[in-house]
């Protein structure tokens, strides 16, 4: 799997990740484009400079697991993999279509390289716990990532997980999606989250605050993780629908998918960022 460390090729890959995106809801009619815009940079770093993968053997013992709780933004998740040849990206056309392997939420029993089902919320951040203790006790050094939405911090399950972690010095990296919009409006009026940073270390976390959607504070925060004996959160804030103007910061772009007309406005956007990145 190709990885660079180009800032200018890593912006314009997560560009196109997000045309897919865009595409696999349209095509499906339904799915989740807003969380899945917003965490394309994070995904982008991930799959294209960062997590140790091999496409060719997605079930590898030593990789580093990627463990997707929010699963509802799996557009993202799959463009990634489609990008990094996992499965080939004419396939993300069958996002959500009977008996498609790209599921509304992700099954790892259809699909390589997907490490977890999920669907229910609140869940990922357990299985990740899990997946640390038996890294440990086969004496492995793979690294686990597990990739959460701030709305799932409402459910207990989450932070009985995170006293488990740091009970146990278990070495996670949780990428939290702190867009501060969940399915029906916006976190601090549904239940108050913040300082979401302030309970972390609280909890016995090394916390980093950044801004999500910039490449070389993502990897910058991913390189730094990897010097902490704590289990070990960034909390990224992220801007919901990232790179469509009608869609950013709206929680109705939630999981819907656009119309004819949006579609087009959206992917014409999302044309105009990729020429400035060009010409950056």
């Amino acid at each position: 799997m190709k990885k660079t460390s180009n800032i200018k090729e890593l912006k314009l890959m997560a560009n196109t990740l997000r045309q897919h995106v865009l595409k696999m809801v349209y095509e499906a009619g339904s799915g989740h484009p807003g969380g899945s815009l917003g965490m394309a940079d994070v995904f982008t770093v991930l799959y294209f400079n960062y997590a140790n993968l091999d496409p060719k053997k997605p079930n590898w013992g030593n990789r580093d697991r990627i463990v997707l709780s929010n699963g509802h933004i799996c557009p993202i998740q799959y463009s990634a993999m489609a990008e990094a040849r996992f499965f080939p990206v004419k396939e993300l056309l069958t996002f959500r279509k009977v008996g498609s392997r790209l599921q509304g939420h992700p099954h790892n029993k259809s699909l390589p390289g997907i490490e977890t089902s999920s669907g229910p919320l609140g869940q990922g951040l357990s299985i990740a716990c899990g997946m640390a203790l038996a890294r440990n006790l086969d004496n492995k050094k793979y690294k686990i990532f597990c990739l959460m939405s701030d709305g799932e911090h409402d459910e207990g399950q989450t932070w009985e997980a995170i006293l488990f972690a740091a009970k146990n010095n278990l070495k996670i990296v949780a990428l939290i999606d702190r867009n501060n919009i969940q399915l029906s409006g916006f976190t601090e009026k549904i239940m108050p989250l913040d300082s979401l940073r302030a309970k972390y270390e609280s909890f016995g976390w090394k916390v980093v605050e950044i801004d999500g959607n910039d490449i070389t504070k993502i990897i910058l925060a991913l390189n730094e993780s990897e010097k902490s004996e704590k289990p070990f959160a960034i909390i990224c804030r992220t801007m919901m629908g990232r790179g469509v103007s009608f869609m950013e910061n709206n929680y109705e772009w939630h999981g819907k998918a656009p119309n004819n007309e949006e579609y087009s406005k959206a992917l014409r956007e999302l044309e105009v960022g990729r020429k400035m990145i060009e010409n950056e």
